[in-house]
């Protein structure tokens, strides 16, 4: 459990431009979705402060451009991070298979921050066939794994599982126990992060 007096936790978002990034930050921390996309140029951070058990626990967001012309920005948005989210559009595998690039270029810079692995768009991703559903939530099983890593998918336009991501966190983070149901059905919006739902 976290001492006492405020606390501050640094969470850095990494993954290629359009997977969402900037869009789950704000549906979190301001509760608003915007249709228009605006490209991050550079470095975007929010905070959100919540109460964990009577203490004051703030969350600083950091969210970098998917842009590869950012890269040198990386070490401003992971060092000190005590999480970082990798973040993919579940309607673009290629996204996915970019989390590898995403995470040995984190791990360089910070090798201790507990990775988290992030689905987005799972609104497109319902209209998929179930042969490609499958055959995606395979393959992020496998990158969460490798990671050890827990892997949640949501929909910051539909506010599916926003929240959940942000208390997957608090309980990864601080081993608070399980304090958000589990959901691994293919197909369905995954949360899964104790060990015996990510070996």
């Amino acid at each position: 459990m976290p001492g006492p007096g405020p606390m501050l936790v640094k969470i850095a978002m990494l993954g290629d431009s359009q997977v969402g990034k900037t869009s789950l930050m704000q549906k979190y921390v301001e509760g608003t979705f915007d249709d228009d996309y605006l490209q991050t140029l550079g470095v975007n951070f929010m905070d959100k402060a919540i109460d964990l058990n009577e203490q004051e626990v703030t969350f600083s967001i950091w969210d970098i451009g998917g842009n590869r012309d950012f890269a040198s920005m990386l070490p401003m948005v992971c060092n000190d991070a005590a999480v970082v989210l990798f973040v993919f559009d579940l309607s673009r595998r290629s996204t996915l298979d970019s989390v590898r690039t995403w995470y040995t270029q984190a791990r360089s810079h910070n090798k201790n921050a507990i990775p988290i692995l992030v689905g987005t768009k799972y609104d497109l991703f319902v209209s998929l066939p179930a042969e490609e559903q499958s055959e995606i939530t395979s393959r992020a099983r496998q990158y969460a794994r490798a990671m050890r890593a827990p892997l949640i998918f949501c929909s910051p336009c539909y506010s599916v599982n926003v929240i959940n991501t942000f208390k997957v966190i608090l309980i990864v983070l601080f081993e608070l126990g399980s304090g958000v149901p589990e959901i691994s059905v293919v197909g369905g919006p995954i949360i899964e992060y104790t060990p015996s739902s990510t070996a």
